[in-house]
């Protein structure tokens, strides 16, 4: 702990240098943030995930859903989908996160865990049809998970673990220069659920 850094925790930039990323802690309280972790499990529309790997079709055992303001495209691991329209927890939970990063953001991008095996392997969000340099922020539900940041060219590593009701925000040139990953590990055997606010810039 930096006994000199007065600065609130979420105006603490956890990167080094080129990025910012802010972990807000916790944005709800353990029973709201259970409450919405069982909503969210039955209302969205998960389907497993699916990739184009050297040709080949890959089905993932982790769940995702698309929602946004529009029936946006958005194309990542060669495979595209199109955003369903957001449900009233959905709503709630992007008016509470651009309240508390005072962003806009008009799409997420959910992912179910269903217990510590199932990860994500380094990647960073910079697909086209992003805003460039636009925040991305993160909220989670359920299993606390360990989070992992590698920068692309020294290899510099920064962990963060998000909690049940957490919210962590991806900025600036993070995803120039970084890369993520959710770590599988073997100590978790409960499910998260993660939410991932962006905007969408169609025919960037």
């Amino acid at each position: 702990m930096d006994l000199f850094n007065t600065l609130p925790v979420n105006e603490q930039n956890l990167l080094p240098k080129d990025g910012e990323v802010y972990y807000h802690g916790f944005l709800f309280s353990k029973n709201e943030a259970d409450a919405y972790f069982e909503a969210l499990l039955s209302s969205i529309q998960w389907q497993n995930d699916e990739a184009i790997i050297f040709g080949k079709r890959m089905v993932t055992k982790r769940k995702v859903a698309w929602y946004g303001d529009h029936s946006f495209k958005y194309t990542y691991s060669n495979t595209t989908k199109a955003a369903l329209p957001w449900t009233p927890e959905l709503l709630q939970l992007k008016k509470a996160t651009e309240k508390a990063t005072k962003e806009t953001y008009n799409s997420c991008l959910l992912n179910l865990y269903h217990d510590g095996s199932e990860g994500m392997a380094w990647h960073s969000d910079a697909e086209k049809d992003l805003k460039d340099n636009g925040a991305i922020a993160s909220l989670s539900f359920g299993a606390t998970r360990k989070f992992a940041f590698k920068h692309k060219a020294t290899k510099e590593k920064v962990d963060v673990v998000l909690e049940n009701g957490s919210l962590l925000v991806m900025k600036g040139t993070t995803q120039k220069h970084w890369l993520h990953r959710l770590p599988p590990t073997k100590k978790v055997a409960n499910p998260r659920i993660n939410l991932t606010f962006r905007t969408i810039v169609p025919n960037n």
